[in-house]
């Protein structure tokens, strides 16, 4: 198929590169301003559904903050440093 609409578009090699840019642009166009939002209502990106608790309160008091005072500190690291990490060997 590239190849009948290289042998077809005129004006020696700059018309057959600027005809096959022309082309690309137009099919870029047709599809990000015609395909994509056809589609997009058929896709499912916009179908969230949250199951958790979000963490934010029903009325604004917090502003939706938690308290930091229960997370690890740097001394307290919520899993271990040494798993997985093999000594290393020497070069040989």
């Amino acid at each position: 198929m590239y190849g009948w609409i290289w042998r077809k578009l005129p004006f020696g090699l700059a018309g057959k590169l600027v005809g096959s840019v022309l082309i690309a642009a137009a099919t870029v166009a047709l599809l990000w301003f015609v395909v994509f939002p056809w589609a997009e209502p058929l896709l499912p990106f916009d179908d969230v559904q949250v199951t958790q608790d979000s963490g934010v309160p029903d009325d604004d008091s917090g502003g939706g903050l938690t308290d930091p005072s229960g997370s690890p500190t740097a001394e307290e690291l919520p899993y271990s440093t040494e798993t997985n990490n093999a000594p290393p060997t020497p070069d040989r």
